[in-house]
């Protein structure tokens, strides 16, 4: 299956310097928002704080990465992968995430996650493992071209 929407077609990028931070409860609600994730993403902290993390999910990832991520993320494991984000005026962006456990006496607290830019090679081939994923799994893919 495939959709063409105009939404969700224009791109922000990263700046390499930037780091995006952010953390959450167990249940992925964001309690923690660094001031570069409100400037790409657009929500201001107030937006972000109490939302669960997939308020900025895009369309075109995957159920299976979010799937992958939590089954990791609940082992007590670190997770990294490329993910597609979605803006707040239906942009995106696309970054490196790493999410692991944040630990307090001992015992699992919160996650965080630590975001960096990707080049555009990284991001055509992950959209092409991305795209691959939701064929499998009968989930509607876009084409997009990358000029």
């Amino acid at each position: 299956m495939e959709y063409n929407e105009a939404e969700f077609l224009f791109e922000i990028e990263v700046p390499l310097e930037e780091l995006i931070v952010s953390r959450t409860d167990l249940k992925g609600v964001i309690t923690y928002a660094n001031n570069t994730f409100c400037e790409i993403s657009g929500f201001s902290q107030e937006e972000l704080i109490g939302q669960n993390h997939n308020l900025v999910r895009h369309p075109d990832m995957p159920s299976g990465a979010f799937e992958d991520l939590w089954k990791t993320i609940k082992e007590e494991k670190k997770w990294n992968g490329n993910v597609k984000n979605i803006c707040k005026n239906k942009s995106f962006y696309w970054v490196n995430a790493t999410i692991s456990g944040v630990y307090k006496d001992g015992k699992l607290v919160e996650y965080k996650s630590i975001r960096v830019p990707i080049s555009k090679d990284e991001k055509l081939e992950t959209q092409k493992k991305y795209d691959s994923m939701k064929i499998q799994n009968n989930e509607k893919i876009r084409h997009i071209v990358y000029k």
